[in-house]
């Protein structure tokens, strides 16, 4: 990379060659999209960015989806940004969120969220043909920033740029550095008109381009596209919420910043069933191998930290009353699976590091008797003033003590009709309703449990004062609340009662004792008759992984799939149908504070017709509809 490039140079073949600015002025939509093909120092986002901000007069929010085989560290990323001054403050801002070398897809919203960039650290082939494989057109101008095909080959690829048309919404423009002959042909099959015209600094010529011939969408040979709707409704103006609590209110801020209006309604408080814990700790699953259940865990936590973060310094949430970012420890007895993680954890200390007892002990203040992972980003937060903090938006109306509500299908709506006989309307409703989702007309079939737990609420005192970061181990405590720590939780599959019992404080208080020994005689001198506490119910699914997406019409999927029941490989390239408007965000577990976030920000992408966060793996993962598709393969309905 050179020293110090000057920022004209890719602002006249990027900037230029697509023209946002010119183009932002009228455009009809609420966001524009920018694909890029290599990230690199991230100069091309932040001169576009700056752009963004300097255009006047209304403009769409920005979105900016880049792939990068090969993402620069944080340190080298502030090295390369030091060379350009003028870009400063945008160039801090990125740095703050950036994910450094953590693989996966990343998510980070800027400007208040009117920007929103999208970075894939994987191969450009695999990016492009997964989001490709979605069928729908999703990005309005292209900045094919790769080296030259001889020495960047599989950018180049057809299938890549294939794709690229394939991604492409109608009237898509592209700007690319290259003028070589293969790449111009391949484009102009892909179905773009293309010009060479003269190039910058040292490149003689360049190329630019409008797409003239939509690329037919196909799914890959022989996928099954059960998780990919027939129709594409258009952004909703308006939307209600049933559930106040992290999932729906999550995806109640989420679909707010997108200018939708919504109407978030809970039976009774906001926040007060499985979301009205006390205090609950920010947790990851780290794993040697990679699976849908380690990879979401990964990528929410990351944009949860980051997302809580920024709560507390705009002053939403206040340190040592609704939480604190002061770090978590996580004792672990699996020897091997740390001693091969410990390296690869060394590229992402930001991420987690791997501690010894005594390096544990001095980073928490109190003595540890097992090594574990330290989490710098993580810490401890009080989940009902993180679900105000994302209800305090001009564009969501909290409606509490709803009571028990009923959903139906009036024409193209759905209708919300409450107990006290008021009704409300829109043509997309949000289930976050926890446990109580199987009540709901549609969802009758949900696999999902309801697990107790109990909360112990362990006075504050001077021994418990010295611990300083939250603590994991088969149960967890944080810093002191108010004068108590919320330590917990038992874990109670079939078991409905919802009273406190002297045996689950016994209980917790036994875990806290084996994982902080020097805490043994004073929690064995304590009454758990006098000690108060919290009953709740998680919401889990078989698999442990939360039901995020559109709601499947089950009696469809059962007559359009029934070949499966008799042979599971059967190819059935068919489309899923789903109810239209319909949507599910529940069986979050015990990770609620962590994995809420993204799964609001997926609903809401798949909602209004963006890119999504995650790769479709993920959200293939994710989908509702999986337990119905995964049933009639085993032929179990």
């Amino acid at each position: 990379h050179p020293r110090h490039p000057p920022p004209a140079e890719p602002r006249d073949p990027f900037l230029a060659g697509n023209g946002p600015p010119g183009r932002w002025a009228n455009w009809p939509h609420r966001r524009f999209c920018i694909g890029e093909t290599g990230f690199g120092t991230g100069l091309n986002f932040l001169l576009t960015w700056q752009a963004w901000r300097a255009a006047t007069g209304s403009r769409p929010d920005l979105h900016y989806l880049s792939v990068e085989k090969y993402p620069l560290s944080e340190a080298d990323l502030a090295r390369a940004a030091a060379n350009w001054p003028e870009l400063e403050p945008l160039a801090r801002a990125l740095l703050q969120r950036y994910p450094g070398l953590i693989p996966g897809q990343h998510r980070l919203l800027l400007d208040g969220g009117r920007v929103t960039l999208d970075l894939w650290w994987e191969d450009v082939g695999d990016a492009m043909s997964d989001l490709a494989g979605r069928g729908e057109g999703l990005v309005d101008a292209w900045y094919l920033d790769g080296f030259a095909p001889a020495r960047n080959e599989a950018m180049w690829q057809p299938q890549v740029l294939e794709a690229v048309a394939a991604l492409s919404r109608p009237g898509a423009t592209f700007s690319t550095f290259t003028a070589a002959g293969r790449v111009r042909r391949q484009l102009a099959g892909a179905g773009f008109e293309v010009n060479k015209v003269a190039g910058h600094g040292c490149k003689r010529e360049c190329l630019r381009g409008t797409l003239q011939r939509p690329a037919a969408t196909t799914s890959p040979s022989g996928d099954m596209s059960w998780d990919l709707s027939h129709c594409s409704p258009a952004p909703p103006g308006q939307a209600i919420v049933l559930g106040a609590g992290l999932a729906g209110c999550a995806a109640a801020w989420s679909l707010a910043r997108r200018g939708v209006a919504v109407t978030l309604l809970e039976q009774g408080k906001l926040a007060a069933a499985g979301s009205g814990n006390d205090q609950g700790i920010l947790y990851t699953r780290l794993s040697r191998r990679h699976s849908p259940l380690a990879d979401f865990a990964l990528q929410s936590y990351r944009f949860s930290t980051t997302l809580y973060r920024e709560l507390f310094a705009s002053g939403a949430l206040t340190e040592g009353i609704d939480g604190a970012l002061c770090g978590s420890f996580h004792q672990s007895a699996h020897v091997s699976e740390m001693a091969s993680l410990a390296p690869l954890l060394a590229t992402v200390p930001e991420l987690a590091t791997v501690l010894t007892r005594d390096q544990a002990s001095a980073q928490i203040g109190i003595e540890q008797p097992a090594a574990g992972y330290w989490y710098p980003a993580s810490g401890w937060l009080r989940p009902a003033s993180v679900c105000r903090a994302l209800v305090d938006h001009p564009r969501i109306e909290l409606l509490e003590d709803c009571g028990p509500v009923a959903l139906t299908r009036q024409g193209s709506a759905w209708q919300v009709d409450l107990r006290c006989g008021r009704s409300h309307g829109a043509s997309c409703v949000i289930i976050a309703t926890g446990t109580a989702s199987v009540r709901m007309s549609h969802l009758e079939w949900l696999p999902i449990q309801a697990i107790r737990g109990q909360t112990t609420h362990l006075p504050a005192g001077p021994e418990f004062s010295q611990l300083r970061a939250a603590l994991c181990h088969e149960g967890y405590v944080a810093p002191a609340r108010g004068g108590e720590h919320c330590i917990g939780a038992t874990f109670n599959l079939d078991d409905d009662e919802p009273a406190l019992r002297r045996e689950d404080h016994r209980d917790n208080l036994a875990r806290l004792a084996r994982a902080v020994p020097a805490w043994r005689d004073t929690l064995a001198k304590l009454d758990p008759a006098s000690l108060g506490g919290r009953v709740g119910f998680r919401c889990a699914s078989p698999d442990y992984l939360p039901l995020v997406g559109p709601v499947p019409d089950r009696p469809a999927f059962l007559r359009d799939f029934a070949a499966l029941r008799k042979n599971a490989r059967h190819p059935l390239p068919l489309r899923g149908e789903y109810l239209p408007g319909l949507y599910l965000s529940t069986a979050h577990g015990s990770r609620g504070l962590t994995a809420t976030p993204l799964a609001g920000e997926l609903l809401a992408s798949l909602i209004c017709g963006e890119p999504p966060p995650l790769k479709r793996e993920l959200c293939r993962a994710l989908a509702p509809a999986r337990f119905i598709f995964r049933d009639l393969r085993r032929n179990r309905i």
